[in-house]
């Protein structure tokens, strides 16, 4: 099993910038695809960004790209979310995965999950 804990959410106000930490623990970090996830209230969960073990393979959603970005650190078994010029449409809960397969746009293609952390933007 690999446990996913996730850091860094809070209230801030448009245009300003974050980011986020998702801590592994349990079996070992690797060689797990990760990715970030996010769900507004009322929505489905959607895809953020990914990445692959070794970071050679990032993705990200066509809302987020520019403005975030996802890497990792896998001497700390830690995985990474900037976001920078933050909406408030980028309101919600972001949620950090792990996948035994490769780096994937789907939820269903991770078998690790975190408990959340709350993003807010004012505007």
């Amino acid at each position: 099993q690999v446990q996913l804990v996730e850091s860094g959410g809070g209230l801030v106000q448009a245009g300003d910038s974050l980011r986020l930490s998702c801590a592994a623990s349990g079996r070992t970090f690797s060689p797990l695809a990760m990715g970030w996830f996010r769900q507004a209230p009322g929505k489905e969960r959607e895809f953020v960004a990914a990445v692959s073990w070794r970071s050679s393979f990032t993705y990200y959603a066509d809302s987020v790209k520019g403005r975030f970005t996802i890497s990792r650190d896998n001497a700390k078994n830690t995985m990474y979310l900037q976001m920078n010029s933050l909406k408030p449409e980028d309101t919600a809960i972001y949620f950090c995965a792990a996948s035994q397969g490769p780096p994937t746009s789907q939820p269903s293609g991770y078998k690790f999950w975190g408990q959340g952390t709350q993003v807010t933007v004012s505007s």
